[in-house]
């Protein structure tokens, strides 16, 4: 699948798909919502709203840098518990554009800060009162793509989407 290719309407992704692309080093996300492209839109600019679903549910997120614009930037830290050990780890990046159907950003988890990601995250409305998240996002390489697949991010996504439904359930979104 390239980076043009959707899949049709009728698939559905009610929990995310998390896949690597075959051709270039990089990773697919699909995941369907109840919600308008205008809902996702501001899920994923408004700070507050960021800050209330990102990542693992067992995790908090303090933003110190958020500019949801084009050029603009972003930063934050993750904390919580792993298992039973607190943790810190902390992302940032440039959105380079910021509109109602589509942000590209960059992304970098301090972890591995030579691996930094170009993400191009689209909104298509499904014409049935849902709406597709895609997000593509490129890595620096094969190994640095496989080390995002492998680093447990997956936990992050499923939250943080579900985290996303719950707040379009309870009207907060």
């Amino acid at each position: 699948m390239t980076t043009t290719q959707s899949p049709d309407a009728a698939t559905r992704y009610p929990e995310a798909a998390i896949e690597p692309d075959p051709t270039v080093p990089a990773i697919h996300i699909w995941r369907d919502f109840a919600a308008t492209p205008a809902q996702l839109f501001r899920a994923h600019t408004d700070r507050e709203l960021f800050a209330q679903w990102s990542g693992p549910s067992s995790v908090g997120a303090e933003i110190t840098e958020w500019d949801a614009r084009d050029g603009g930037s972003w930063r934050y830290t993750a904390r919580g518990m792993d298992g039973r050990d607190e943790f810190e780890t902390s992302f940032h990046g440039c959105f380079h554009t910021v509109r109602e159907d589509r942000i590209v950003q960059t992304f970098t988890w301090d972890g591995m800060p030579d691996d930094v990601a170009l993400e191009t995250m689209t909104f298509e409305d499904l014409g049935d009162g849902r709406t597709r998240l895609h997000a593509f996002s490129l890595c620096d390489s094969f190994e640095a793509r496989d080390g995002w697949l492998s680093s447990g991010m997956e936990v992050g996504v499923h939250d943080g989407y579900a985290a996303i439904d719950r707040l379009l359930a309870d009207g907060t979104l």
